[in-house]
C-alpha cells in the first residue's frame, strides 16, 4: 500500500512540475509576441481619432462598446454592439478580420487594452477610439469629422 501511494505521490509530483514547466512556456511566448508587436506597432498603436472618421465610414465599420451591459444599455453610439472589453479574445471569433473594427469605451482606457490584447492576436484591422465616447460625443458624434474640415475652411 505505501508502494502505491509513494508511487502516485511521485506521479503528482510530476504532473505539477510539467504543468508549471508548460505553463512558463506559453508565458515566454505571450511575451515575446507581445514584444514582436509593439517592436513594430505604429506609433498610434491603432489610435483613431473622431474627427479622422467621415461620417459615410461609420456605416462600414464594425463598431465595439467595449463597456459592460449597464452602460451600453444607456448610452451608445448607434449602431455599436456591446461586447465588454475583457471578453474580446473569448469572443474573438465575433470579430472580422476583413473589414475594420474601431473599439471604445468611455474615454479610452479599457478600449485600449482591448484592443491591445486583439491586435497581438493577429486584428490589424482594430482602431481604438481616442478619448472613447465621451470625447466622441463632445467633438460632435458622426460628424466630427465634418465639423473639423468646416472649421478649417473658414
Amino acid at each position: 500500500m505505501k508502494l502505491r501511494h509513494l508511487a502516485l505521490t511521485a506521479l503528482t509530483a510530476t504532473s505539477l512540475m510539467l504543468a508549471s514547466a508548460a505553463h512558463a512556456d506559453n508565458k515566454a511566448i505571450t511575451v515575446d509576441e507581445m514584444e514582436a508587436y509593439l517592436e513594430f506597432v505604429d506609433y498610434g498603436g491603432g489610435v483613431i481619432f473622431a474627427e479622422q472618421i467621415p461620417a459615410t465610414e461609420w456605416q462600414k465599420m464594425v463598431v465595439i462598446d467595449a463597456r459592460d451591459s449597464g452602460q451600453f444599455a444607456k448610452d451608445h453610439i448607434p449602431g455599436a454592439i456591446n461586447m465588454d472589453w475583457r471578453q474580446v479574445l473569448a469572443k474573438r471569433n465575433q470579430i472580422p478580420k476583413d473589414k475594420s473594427v474601431l473599439i471604445y469605451c468611455n474615454t479610452g482606457s479599457l478600449s485600449a487594452q482591448a484592443g491591445f490584447a486583439l491586435r497581438v492576436a493577429g486584428w490589424e484591422n482594430v482602431r481604438i477610439l481616442q478619448g472613447g465616447m465621451e470625447e466622441w460625443k463632445a467633438k460632435g458624434g458622426f460628424e466630427a469629422s465634418s465639423k473639423v474640415t468646416g472649421q478649417a475652411k473658414h
